[in-house]
């Protein structure tokens, strides 16, 4: 076998063995290309849903300030209301106290 590689009258042998053809370049080519495609495709894509996950957070977010601020708001003007209301039972506990009419 080995006089076969050697051979000086059969070159197109040791091409064959050493060299690789054109089809087998081209393939490895191709496969690579698809590869790289591939990992583009992975990338693009974990991107468009880092994207989605932080467009949902902010969202989250703005919702959870504006919940915040309402919240803040309503408790504010209650406790208005409960101040004016202790007032009022204040004046008249203490007319009670001194014996007046609450007429």
């Amino acid at each position: 076998m080995s006089s076969l590689l050697f051979n000086s009258n059969n070159p197109s042998f040791l091409n064959t063995i050493l060299i690789p053809s054109i089809y087998e370049t081209n393939d490895m080519a191709s496969l690579e290309r698809e590869a790289i495609q591939k990992q583009i495709q992975q990338d693009w894509a974990n991107r468009e849903y880092v994207e989605i996950i932080t467009a949902s957070i902010k969202k989250i977010a703005d919702f959870l300030n504006s919940f915040d601020m309402s919240c803040r708001s309503r408790l504010a003007t209650l406790n208005e209301k409960l101040t004016s209301l202790e007032r009022r039972i204040d004046y008249l506990e203490a007319r009670v106290t001194k014996g007046e009419t609450l007429t």
